[in-house]
């Protein structure tokens, strides 16, 4: 019996390598001598690092750069044995770095990213695979292109300050000053949304609630990104508003993909490409995936659907979910090659029950589904 085991975190509570860790515990629990693959997993978003270190050779590196408000914080990036450097923006320009109370995305800004970025050029690295997920800002990548030599410039030819409320002032983009090494990198833009720049759909409607902004500022975001895109066009050439993804990160697609060099994919699927992913269930018998919570949204780029989707690519095996609690729209994810969802909740549990519980009702969870796949394989 083998098992391939390749979840995402559950947010907040345990990690991917975690969640890996409990179920299998809970899978030996009926299969003693199973072999058993764990692979964590993410979308581009926070684990990422850990995800591609926990499967393929590299080092981790920390380094000091500017936070989403200009505070200094330690990040760091994962520099693979093949020269390819993984990045999370999170580490730098993430909202968890920001107490609720001071979340501004009209202050925020990427400055932090751009200077990973450098960083990681520093480093050796000959491409980057940037995750997107968990920003703070809402600055179309400005801060980012800023730290990489970039200059975004006012009436009078001054430098524009941190944060999206000061993208309306920008009358020129000159990115000749690029550090040249960006050239010879490609990036992978890394994330599980398709969110254009601007809109209803777009960075600052879809995501700057939960970065602090109200309804106002929300207007004026959205806004200012438009004019950042149409300032980038006229300078560059290159209309980025409408790609899918650019509104990713709070613009910082767009930013990323003004570089010149940048390609945006699924999360996911670059996760599972270089860990990968497809020659290690070409003899699996039962894979298990799963995230903190499945509902309707699930089926938009996130862990579970990905997997599921590459698994039934190729062998007709069965996918189960294993996730903390179940939302409206999760059926969905059955059109999609996940082929049952468990919740690890053993009833009406509070959050703080589930998150220091999550060992055991990991556990548990991964054992009831290993039973029932014995008791169907025995019949």
């Amino acid at each position: 019996m083998k098992v391939v085991i390749a979840c995402d975190s559950f947010k907040g509570s345990v990690s991917a390598v975690q969640v890996v860790s409990f179920l299998t515990e809970g899978i030996r629990r009926v299969w003693p001598s199973a072999v058993i693959d764990g692979i964590p997993v993410a979308d581009g978003g926070e684990g990422t690092v850990d995800a591609f270190l926990h499967s393929v050779p590299g080092r981790r590196i920390r380094v000091p750069v500017m936070g989403p408000l200009g505070e200094t914080v330690q990040a760091e990036f994962a520099l693979l044995e093949d020269g390819t450097a993984i990045l999370e923006m999170a580490a730098a320009s993430g909202l968890p770095l920001v107490v609720p109370e001071q979340r501004d995305p009209m202050r925020t800004t990427t400055y932090g990213t751009g200077q990973l970025m450098a960083a990681a050029l520093d480093a050796g690295c000959s491409r980057m695979v940037l995750g997107l997920g968990g920003s703070a800002t809402n600055d179309g990548g400005a801060g980012m292109i800023q730290a990489l030599g970039g200059k975004l410039l006012d009436v009078q030819g001054r430098s524009l300050p941190p944060g999206g409320g000061a993208l309306d002032k920008l009358v020129h983009m000159d990115l000749s000053g690029l550090d040249p090494r960006l050239e010879n990198t490609p990036i992978v833009a890394a994330c599980d949304v398709t969110n254009p720049l601007c809109g209803p759909q777009g960075a600052s409607a879809v995501y700057g609630p939960q970065k602090g902004a109200d309804d106002a500022m929300v207007r004026q975001l959205d806004q200012n990104l438009a004019h950042f895109a149409k300032v980038g066009l006229t300078c560059t050439g290159q209309d980025v508003a409408e790609i899918p993804g650019a509104g990713a990160a709070g613009g910082l697609g767009a930013g990323l993909l003004l570089l010149g060099n940048t390609r945006m994919c699924s999360g996911i699927t670059t996760v599972l490409d270089t860990v990968g992913f497809d020659g290690r269930i070409a003899d699996a018998d039962l894979v298990l995936t799963g995230e903190g919570r499945m509902d309707g949204q699930s089926i938009c780029g996130k862990t579970p659907v990905g997997v599921a989707q590459r698994v039934k690519a190729q062998r007709n095996i069965p996918v189960v979910a294993i996730v903390g609690g179940i939302g409206p729209g999760a059926e969905r994810v059955y059109e999609y090659g996940i082929d049952a969802i468990f919740s690890t909740a053993p009833g009406p549990i509070t959050l703080e029950n589930a998150m220091e519980n999550s060992h055991d009702y990991l556990a548990s969870t991964a054992e009831r589904v290993a039973r029932l796949v014995q008791a169907i394989r025995t019949y």
